[in-house]
């Protein structure tokens, strides 16, 4: 490959395109060209990252090596935290603990709880340097969806009793340790939380001015156990770009910055996702096949138990289907649309409790309001199904022994049923989840494949006996 006249970030971009389909020419290049990938690490290294994450993790871990400390450890921030764990496994514990001392606490605290082995964590927290290492333990003493374990520890903070031109003058010589400077915190002697004030105001103040008159006094916080549902809420609903965490005192402990809010929402979406078709909430593309395994295999279990009620639900009526054998080829439509409208109002549900937006007051409103939704997609497709039934047998197309009039009934009926049942039990079943205590998203579909396929199967059949 030939990529030499390319500018740092021009060659980034390229070998990161390359690196998805051509993984092993990428690593031989930057293997044999340090200098080129020192200068591409330094002038892009979310690209550089890019890089990382599509080639081997050991070939990632001998590139970071050969960075210096700053440059390797901004780009381990830049990658996937379980990835970044499994390329510092390919290292050093000596390698691993220095590029994780370089790095910003938060992110250092993000990679380690990634990491399985928890006495690899120990070997690597030792080696750290003392100031370093302590920080990142009192992160990991927090749950990672909690306040406390979003946030990071480097704020702008100054006492009551500054005017803003000292406060101003205190941030200037803080400027190298800072991150985020969208807020200045101000605290009391005792360092609990007393206001806040947007960088701006501060710089637009008179100097003079004492910073009690130009503060907003007791701002919106959270607690450093709160959970990151109610982060993502509070921050949304007071459109703040960041919000403080205190502890039970009041005592500022840290902030958590939009974009640590922005990634706890995404991860929390694709966890519900997960959870509700009975996968890991912690599982990723990435994670050890044992773990995997575990997490999925008793959800396996259970959807078989419940697949075989369902075999038992459509065993009981196989005179019917002997009968007319067109009842066959007919049940799974039903099943069909009464899976698909119930996982319609399981979305909506979920999604509703994902916002907060489904107060228990109005718990029965929502659930006769949805239920009023599968009724009435229930009249439509019932009319449209039995006609289309009836159409398909006057036609010959489909073979039955029963008049076309009483099919198409019996279609009708099970489809109007199906999808009223479905959307109601769609609906009831993430309320029952948080009722209990329990992720309203956990496994649900699973759930609900059972009910509408006993309803849809089972129901149809019942209905059939009944007509035939």
């Amino acid at each position: 490959m030939r990529f030499r006249l390319l500018k740092p970030r021009e060659l980034a971009r390229t070998l990161r395109l390359t690196a998805r389909h051509r993984p092993e020419e990428v690593e031989e290049y930057l293997e044999d060209h340090a200098e080129e990938w020192s200068a591409l690490a330094e002038a892009a290294p979310g690209d550089a990252a890019d890089i990382l994450e599509s080639i081997s993790e050991e070939a990632a871990g001998e590139l970071l090596t050969e960075l210096d400390a700053d440059d390797a450890a901004e780009l381990l921030e830049e990658l996937r935290d379980e990835l970044a764990a499994e390329i510092l496994s390919e290292m050093s514990t000596q390698e691993a603990a220095g590029l994780l001392t370089e790095m910003e606490p938060e992110d250092a605290a993000d990679i380690l709880a990634a990491v399985e082995d928890e006495a690899r964590v120990e070997q690597l927290l030792d080696e750290m340097d003392t100031q370093s290492a302590a920080d990142v333990r009192s992160l990991l003493a927090y749950a990672p969806d909690s306040a406390g374990g979003l946030m990071t520890t480097d704020v702008a903070s100054v006492p009551l009793g500054f005017t803003a031109g000292e406060a101003i003058e205190r941030i200037r010589q803080l400027q190298e340790e800072l991150e985020y400077l969208s807020y200045v915190y101000v605290v009391d002697d005792d360092a609990r939380l007393k206001g806040v004030i947007s960088f701006r105001d501060l710089v637009f103040a008179r100097p003079g001015k004492g910073l009690d008159e130009v503060m907003i006094a007791d701002p919106v916080s959270v607690q450093t156990g709160t959970d990151r549902e109610i982060v993502a809420e509070l921050v949304q609903r007071y459109n703040l770009v960041a919000i403080p965490v205190v502890n039970h005192d009041g005592v500022l402990q840290g902030m958590v910055a939009a974009e640590e809010i922005i990634e706890a929402i995404q991860q929390e979406a694709s966890e519900d996702f997960a959870a509700s078709v009975g996968a890991g909430a912690e599982e990723t593309v990435y994670t050890e096949v044992g773990r995997s395994v575990r997490m999925r295999l008793p959800w396996l279990m259970l959807n078989l138990v419940l697949a075989l009620a369902v075999a038992f639900a459509i065993e009981r009526q196989t005179h019917v289907i002997s009968r007319e054998p067109v009842l066959a080829a007919l049940m799974p439509v039903i099943a069909l649309l009464g899976g698909n409208g119930g996982a319609q109002s399981l979305a909506v549900v979920i999604r509703g409790l994902a916002t907060d937006s489904v107060p228990r007051s109005r718990v029965f409103e929502i659930l006769g309001r949805q239920a009023s939704v599968g009724l009435i997609n229930g009249l439509a497709l019932a009319v449209f199904s039995g006609l289309v039934t009836f159409a398909l047998i006057s036609a010959a197309i489909f073979t039955a022994a029963a008049p076309a009039l009483d099919v198409a009934i019996i279609v009708s009926l099970a489809a109007l049923a199906n999808l009223t049942i479905a959307a109601t039990v769609g609906t009831g079943i993430p309320l029952v989840m948080r009722r209990l205590g329990f992720d309203p998203a956990l496994a649900s579909s699973i759930f609900l494949t059972l009910i509408t396929d006993v309803v849809g199967f089972g129901g149809f059949l019942v209905v059939a006996s009944v007509f035939l």
